[in-house]
């Protein structure tokens, strides 16, 4: 999830102001996904956070350009849940603060409260909307899973954040920082599949949310060492993908992000 500001990342924050510019958040904990600047007021976000009447059911703050958003995104179009997506960046405003601890992204409302932090959300969405399980019900193979995510988000994502400033935010990222994210990028996916099945998903025939943070760790390497190295430790990336993106879901997911990410890089020019 992202921290409060300045990096959304890809991330977390956007040059928007909140109160640093992106380059300087870059790569730090809690700062890497992608959020862009604040979009015009559409059919979901007519209102802000300090004036909207109830909420509805769930509402998802965030962004699209985000991995953690679209992670948790990914699960309520894939359960089924009805909700609303409300464009926000990290803040330390006082009404932000009131339903994100830190000011990050992403975050919920729903009719109990708020929720931040991707995973607990995944799996407050789980237990309160178990008719379509996107974990097993084992106990084992469902903290498998967990395993396999936190392991993907602690030892490769975060690790791969170093890169987005440069990849994605048209800042620099020195040599020797390049040269030591490498193999360490490298050593978290062999991790990763001692743990993966990809049958077809990436804990064997259950839906993980690995999906947003494996596509945008690929695309940031391949922009910086010209080498998806997603694809290159993974050989059922592909069929992976294939599989993933047939989904619905996951179309809509990385319609919208290529949107954002359009709409933030057209914001950053001159």
């Amino acid at each position: 999830m992202f921290l409060s500001l300045p990096f959304f990342i890809v991330i977390r924050q956007a040059s928007l102001p909140i109160s640093n510019s992106i380059p300087a958040m870059a790569g730090k904990p809690g700062y890497g996904n992608l959020a862009g600047p604040p979009s015009p007021p559409s059919a979901y976000n007519r209102r802000s956070i300090h004036d909207r009447e109830a909420p509805p059911m769930v509402t998802l703050y965030g962004s699209a350009i985000s991995n953690y958003y679209n992670k948790v995104k990914l699960a309520l179009l894939e359960k089924g849940i009805e909700f609303r997506e409300e464009r926000t960046i990290p803040s330390q405003d006082a009404a932000v603060l009131a339903k994100s601890p830190l000011g990050k992204i992403p975050f919920i409302e729903t009719d109990r409260g708020c929720l931040s932090e991707s995973q607990a959300i995944l799996e407050y969405l789980e237990d309160t909307h178990p008719e379509k399980p996107l974990y097993p019900a084992d106990p084992y193979a469902r903290a498998k899973c967990r395993e396999l995510i936190q392991h993907l988000e602690l030892n490769v994502e975060l690790i791969a954040r170093r890169l987005y400033l440069e990849a994605f935010f048209g800042g620099k990222v020195s040599e020797e920082t390049k040269a030591e994210v490498r193999p360490k990028i490298e050593a978290g996916l062999k991790g990763l599949m001692r743990l993966a099945r990809f049958s077809p998903y990436v804990c064997s025939d259950n839906f993980c949310a690995a999906w947003p943070h494996l596509t945008l760790i690929g695309l940031a390497t391949s922009r910086i060492y010209g080498e998806d190295l997603v694809a290159a430790q993974i050989p059922a990336l592909a069929d992976y993908l294939a599989v993933m993106t047939a989904r619905s879901a996951a179309q809509k997911v990385a319609a919208d992000r290529a949107q954002a990410l359009e709409t933030f890089v057209g914001a950053r020019k001159p």
